[in-house]
């Protein structure tokens, strides 16, 4: 099974805005230093982005928007540690699941 259309524009849309500084939500945060120095801040944004997010059963991104809050105002608290994020995060948003097998399965 591949990934859907829906989620592949979802997630590129998302990846584009964030890796060229211009996503609307973080207008005025400088956080594309992240990107060399601290990457481990941007792996968990995509974490949130990817826990987060809700297909329908055709495949079809139900809450992108939303995806997208969650993951940057990540980006957002651990530039400003004075931003709260609301609601504060569930464990299953932050989750960190492991990487794939060395090799492919394929």
């Amino acid at each position: 099974m591949k990934l859907s259309n829906s989620f592949s524009g979802a997630l590129r849309t998302f990846a584009y805005f964030l890796s060229s500084g211009t996503h609307y939500q973080l207008n005025g945060i400088d956080y594309l230093e992240l990107y060399g120095e601290e990457p481990s801040a941007i792996e968990m944004a995509y974490a949130i982005y990817a826990n987060v997010i809700e297909l329908d059963s055709d495949g079809n991104v139900l809450n992108a928007k939303y995806a997208e809050k969650r993951a940057v105002d990540y980006i957002r608290s651990y530039c400003d540690p004075s931003f709260i994020v609301e609601p504060p995060y569930e464990d299953w948003e932050i989750e960190l699941h492991g990487p794939p097998p060395l090799k492919d399965l394929i």
